[in-house]
């Protein structure tokens, strides 16, 4: 216990190191700027500055960097060292409040959709002091904020901060309706859960596919996937274990509360949870936990894998987004008490978040559209495309009593009976839970799971608290002005519960017939990105992010650009990629079986007509799949030479997904069937076998 208690941030510039070093006028201002969203002033930054780099240079950092999180999906940092030179040439080391608060990277390279022109090159990063500053790998990082030179957002960070401000706005204006005046802050929680898979580097480095695109873009099933459920939850094998615990260690170090890590469903397939931390702090967090995963991998002979769906066949990654919101008292707002039927606050936030969900169900599935998800979303290791909430039995029936104008009997909690008296005894909880749900209650927060392994929490976070924010705008909009307080609220209650009922489905979501349901409540099914990405600039949605000051009309229309570019990109690279390895591996594979064939049936009959049936049927076999495998070749060529990823976007992303990504189907299939017939030994690829189960 000690020793991890002197592990955890370690290796972070927190509150407890602050204190410490910072003279006490310096200490409180940087705390109220922290606390309360305010603007750090140069007189402060300067001695933080001095702070951070006498800490750094100590624990041996001799570089900083600004840490942003540009429109790539990763971390981007450019270092600088802290040396200076004197008159005498002799080196100094410097590191002022400007250079804290303040950098300039070229915002011309990074993804801009279309903010940025090549020869405007000027950006800057902001310090975001509400998230502690680390030391990774020598280098002192600052997590900041990302702009172009006028002033737009070109990162993810800027929007979460803005949508974590309006959240907060709205909220407050709520709890204050109800008495909590001294509230002085409200902002939303998340808890993401993060899945991965892990294969032997040396099997990793002989597959192009997921070397360039995360994925593999053929491979025949094995005969063993994970039809037993004997990887889950099973004992974790001692590489696995190895690296988990340098990676909680390393986590550890720089703040991270990793808690939990098990295998899950899949072979190979392992999970980690952390605790949850307040929402742009966890999102930092998320994305410093997939860096680490993969380079610490490395150095256990190991490859991570964070595509949402490396192995077709067997279960693809998540990463579910627990939200919440919280007070700075350390009240959750949405902890329903033991009778929440009486609970007219937590109601009021329920039925906001539920009101939030179903007007907003396009963005919700925008904001977690990409190539990758778009290949697990349905499968029945995900929820389906279409968005619903679940709340469980005991929310459902107190809602449906409240619309009803009934009174509701609260069940009495029972002990679990577990039929062995030795057993501890322990309080059944009155709701079961449904994994199936894309969107489920889970006792005190929300589980949002339809966020892709490989993705930025951000987006789904920014439309999270956005949204929600304004379902208590407009409620507040009428409570503040209302001559029968008690009357107004109850009717609110009633009056949403009754229009964004049909969102509510607390049973299974993988069934074709929830399919239908859907379909008749008038929800939405966006099946794929192409189909979902428009909404981010549909004129609802483009108002809503107006008023609530997190996104501008150019601003949506960048994004909707750089979502439709890295769907095109995405997928261009695997359609070539696909080609190359097929080419390179599967047609040289192919001959030289063939010809090992023919010359044994050759053989055959020159020694006296001996029957080579197997042979010959074998031949005629490989050989119809060759002809087949050479069309579909032809196919997929000629397509993506017709592909245009310039001019109109959304036409060249449908293109992609309706005529690109089909080809490279029915071109796996094909090489699917060959792999199955062609002897191992002359196999140009490690199989599925030999990867899901590479690591001891």
């Amino acid at each position: 216990m000690n020793e991890i208690k002197s592990l955890f941030g370690s290796m972070v510039f927190n509150e407890e190191v602050m204190r410490e070093r910072l003279p006490k006028d310096v200490y409180l201002a940087l705390k109220k700027t922290m606390a309360q969203g305010t603007h750090l002033k140069l007189e402060v930054a300067n001695p933080v500055a001095n702070a951070m780099k006498n800490w750094a240079l100590e624990k041996g950092a001799t570089h900083y960097t600004h840490w942003f999180q540009p429109m790539t999906g990763i971390t981007a940092e450019k270092h600088d060292s802290f040396i200076s030179l004197n008159g005498d040439g002799k080196a100094l080391t410097e590191f002022s409040g400007r250079e804290l608060v303040r950098g300039e990277p070229d915002a011309s390279s990074l993804p801009s959709g279309g903010l940025r022109a090549t020869f405007e090159a000027r950006g800057y990063t902001a310090w975001d002091p509400t998230s502690y500053a680390f030391i990774k790998d020598r280098t002192l990082c600052i997590p900041t904020a990302f702009c172009s030179y006028s002033g737009q957002a070109l990162d993810k960070k800027t929007p979460l901060l803005r949508s974590m401000e309006a959240l907060d706005t709205q909220a407050k204006r709520i709890l204050k309706l109800f008495g909590n005046k001294g509230v002085k802050r409200v902002f939303s929680t998340v808890g993401s859960e993060q899945e991965y898979f892990l294969i032997d580097r040396e099997m990793w480095l002989k597959r192009l596919d997921l070397i360039c695109c995360g994925r593999t873009l053929f491979g025949a099933r094995p005969p063993k996937g994970q039809e037993m459920d004997d990887h889950y939850f099973g004992a974790i094998k001692p590489r696995v274990s190895a690296f988990m615990k340098e990676l909680d260690e390393e986590l550890w170090k720089l703040g991270v509360p990793a808690k939990t890590e098990h295998n899950e469903t899949a072979p190979g397939q392992h999970e980690l949870a952390p605790i949850y931390e307040t929402t742009n702090i966890a999102t930092d967090h998320n994305q410093i936990t997939m860096e680490l995963m993969k380079s610490i991998a490395t150095k256990h002979g190991l490859a991570c894998l964070l595509h949402e769906k490396p192995f077709e066949g067997v279960n693809g990654s998540g990463k579910h987004n627990n939200w919440s919101l919280s007070t700075d008292k350390g009240t959750n707002l949405l902890e329903p008490g033991d009778t929440p039927y009486d609970n007219l606050q937590f109601l009021l936030l329920l039925v906001a978040v539920i009101k939030a969900v179903d007007d907003y169900q396009d963005l919700l599935r925008a904001s977690v559209a990409s190539a990758g998800n778009d290949h697990r979303l349905g499968g029945n290791e995900a929820p389906p495309a279409v968005i619903s909430i679940f709340l469980g039995e005991e929310l459902t029936e107190i809602l449906e009593a409240i619309e009803n104008g009934c009174m509701y009997h609260s069940k009495e909690k029972t002990d679990m009976q577990i039929g062995a008296s030795v057993l501890p005894h322990f309080p059944k909880d009155v709701t079961d839970r449904n994994r199936t749900s894309p969107f489920a209650f889970t006792g005190n927060k929300f589980e949002f799971r339809m966020l892709g392994s490989a993705s930025s929490i951000a987006e789904p976070n920014i439309v999270l608290n956005t949204i929600v924010a304004e379902s208590l705008s407009g409620f507040a909009d009428i409570l503040e002005v209302s001559k029968n307080f008690d009357k107004d609220l109850t009717d609110i209650i009633r009056n949403t519960i009754r229009e964004h009922k049909r969102i509510i489905f607390n049973g299974n979501n993988y069934s074709g017939q929830w399919a239908k349901e859907a379909e008749r409540r008038g929800l939405l099914n966006l099946s794929t990105t192409v189909d979902a990405i428009p909404y981010f600039i549909h004129p609802k949605n483009i108002a809503l992010f107006e008023k609530h000051g997190v996104f501008t009309e150019t601003e949506l229309h960048s994004r909707y650009e750089i979502m439709l570019e890295n769907y095109c990109k995405t997928i261009y690279i695997e359609a070539i990629t696909l080609l190359d390895m097929v080419n390179k591996g599967v047609i040289p594979s192919v001959i030289k079986y063939q010809n090992e064939l023919a010359g044994l049936i050759c053989r055959k009959k020159e020694i006296g007509n001996l029957p080579s049936v197997l042979e010959e049927n074998l031949l005629s076999r490989i050989s119809a799949l060759s002809q087949s495998l050479d069309k579909w070749i032809y196919e997929l060529e000629r397509s993506v030479k017709t592909a245009k990823t310039n001019g109109n976007l959304l036409e060249a992303a449908r293109y992609y997904c309706d005529t690109i990504l089909k080809k490279m189907r029915q071109l796996r299939i094909v090489v699917d069937e060959l792999e199955a017939n062609i002897g191992v030994e002359y196999w140009a690829y490690p199989t599925y076998a030999d990867m899901l189960y590479s690591v001891n």
